[in-house]
Formats: C-alpha cells, sequence, structure tokens
C-alpha cells in the first residue's frame, strides 16, 4: 500500500470548501495504489455550449492528484503542490457524472507523478491526464 495509512473517504470530503468542492467533486473509493473521484457534468462543469469544460476536467485530476500526494507524504514537514500538469480530451460528456482514478507513476522524495483517467459512466475514457507533484518543506 502506498499510501501512509488507511484513507478515510468522509474525511476527505469534510475538507475546507475549495474550488473542488464549488464543483462537485466528491472522493470516492481507494485502493492499495490508487485513489479515485467523481464530478458532476452540468452547469457548474459545463463550457459555453453545453458539454464538459476541459479546464473542469484538469481541477478534478489536479485535485485528486494533489490529494493523493499528500496521503504518502508526511504532511507536519511537507506538502505535495501540483507543478506540472497535462490532458487530452478524448470525448465530450454533456450530462451525467464523471469518474477519475489516479495510479501513481513515480513517487519520489521530491517529486510524485500520477496518472489520471477520466470515464463517462459507460466506462469510456473521457480525459487522461499527467500530474507532477512537487514535495516542498511546509
Amino acid at each position: 500500500m502506498i499510501w501512509k495509512e488507511p484513507i478515510d473517504l468522509d474525511a476527505l470530503n469534510k475538507m475546507p470548501r475549495n474550488l473542488a468542492t464549488l464543483m462537485g467533486i466528491e472522493f470516492s473509493a481507494w485502493e492499495d495504489n490508487s485513489l479515485s473521484a467523481t464530478m458532476p457534468v452540468d452547469e457548474r462543469t459545463h463550457q459555453p455550449y453545453g458539454i464538459l469544460h476541459g479546464g473542469a476536467s484538469v481541477v478534478l485530476a489536479e485535485s485528486l492528484g494533489s490529494v493523493a500526494s499528500n496521503m504518502i507524504v508526511d504532511t507536519e514537514k511537507y506538502i505535495g503542490v501540483g507543478l506540472e500538469i497535462n490532458a487530452n480530451h478524448l470525448r465530450p460528456v454533456s450530462s451525467g457524472v464523471v469518474t477519475a482514478r489516479c495510479t501513481p507513476i513515480h513517487i519520489g522524495a521530491k517529486t510524485h507523478v500520477w496518472d489520471i483517467k477520466i470515464v463517462n459512466e459507460k466506462g469510456k475514457m473521457v480525459c487522461i491526464s499527467r500530474l507532477t507533484v512537487a514535495i516542498v518543506p511546509r
């Protein structure tokens, strides 16, 4: 297991209000080496043409990966912050819920790299993203 302790999804979902909570992102599952979250596709996450905004997918990916990094490090000494993110938007979604799952590509002392895949309710890939998180002193 990569986590320093079992993940409490209820505690993650009760974090102080932030951009992710305003967009309806909720942490939904975890396994030994992955963390997942969902996000509604609605007026909060649409672009002007009524489909999922690419920026909303990026917020989902970065929120998930950043939290995952902070579930690994000693947060009394370090904090994980987004350093670089890329995303390929593969198919439009106009409604429903998307689910993101992040898994580690690299977990080092100073950087973590995450693979984040976002799928629609049918399990079809909507977006694939790679996030690099810098581990910096608190």
